[in-house]
């Protein structure tokens, strides 16, 4: 392969990589405070691009009941501050989840199982609301959401350009400072640590005088945030590509944590890295086969490694 692709496919996949490691990251955060998968988690990266899309000014098309809706011009926003209020939107949607879907069975001390099939039945019920409002139609972002940028960077040379898409460096550079921010609020503030102290052990958190149910929401919030966020970065690459977009970056999400370790924050961050390098080096001719290559790494290092990359090996003694 010659050096220039090597790299255009390196920088690529670093840049779907850090989305795929923000979306883990909201399913690793839920499972290490509660120990369970949350499958309505896809359903809000689903509901963050269309929210970001509709506060940038997208119009819907002919099918549903919101059809050719859009916000009047002077309501529209920044593709930047758009993000963000997409986010807090979707945050604020998982915190509804875990009210509805959640909070009921953990005051009941249900099984574990019933909750993760609640989460499933909250994720298809979102799916369909979304398909009745809008339609099954794919959407666009505008051309112009980046300002006057170039659609892309020349990082070679004339004779050799190693040509990056405008969109994934924003993503890549978006991922890293919020990658950083939550990795810093985690580790080295007082919100963190208890976040920290419930995950390890709520019981003795909650004697401690923490109040769990408030970190368990912040949780839920935080976790919204990230797939809102990821949702509205992927979107904006590619298209939202209907209400069942977030389908396959939910099992995309699932394969990461696993890859890196259930519960392990650094791990669904290299989990994510190294998922999305895997995919940037499929041939172009072969790329149907993206999603094969991926479960194959999974397969594999699963087969070496059961706890994942960065997982630990705990021993039960009994």
């Amino acid at each position: 392969m010659d050096l220039s692709v090597f790299l255009q496919q390196f920088l690529n996949g670093l840049s779907i990589g850090s989305v795929y490691a923000i979306f883990a990251l909201g399913y690793t955060l839920v499972f290490s405070i509660l120990g369970i998968i949350n499958f309505a988690h896809g359903a809000v990266f689903t509901l963050g691009a269309y929210f970001t899309y509709v506060l940038c000014g997208g119009a819907f098309g002919f099918n549903g009941i919101l059809a050719n809706l859009s916000l009047p011009k002077e309501l529209h926003l920044p593709f930047f501050v758009a993000i963000f209020v997409s986010s807090l939107l979707a945050g604020g949607v998982s915190v509804l989840i875990e009210r509805i879907a959640f909070r009921p069975l953990r005051d009941r001390k249900a099984d574990p199982l019933l909750t993760l099939v609640s989460s499933l039945g909250v994720a298809v019920a979102i799916v369909n609301i979304i398909q009745y409002l809008v339609g099954a139609e794919s959407y666009n972002f505008p051309a112009n959401i980046y300002g006057s940028l170039p659609a892309a960077i020349n990082f070679g040379t004339v004779d050799k350009p190693i040509a990056i898409r405008t969109v994934q460096i924003m993503i890549f550079g978006v991922s890293v400072i919020i990658l950083s921010i939550l990795t810093y609020g985690i580790n080295f503030t007082k919100l963190g640590k208890a976040m920290k102290a419930v995950a390890e052990d709520a019981t003795t958190a909650s004697l401690l005088g923490i109040n769990t149910d408030f970190f368990i929401l912040l949780t839920f919030f935080v976790s919204g945030f990230l797939g809102g966020l990821a949702g509205t970065l992927v979107g904006s690459s590619v298209s939202i590509a209907g209400p069942y977009f977030g389908i396959g970056f939910g099992l995309k999400g699932l394969a990461v944590i696993v890859l890196g370790g259930l519960g392990n924050i650094p791990g669904a961050v290299v989990g994510g890295i190294v998922l999305g390098l895997a995919e940037s080096f499929v041939p172009s001719d072969q790329s149907a086969y993206k999603d094969a290559v991926a479960f194959a790494l999974l397969l594999i290092v699963l087969l070496v490694r059961p706890q994942g990359l960065l997982g630990k090996t705990f021993v039960q003694k009994v």
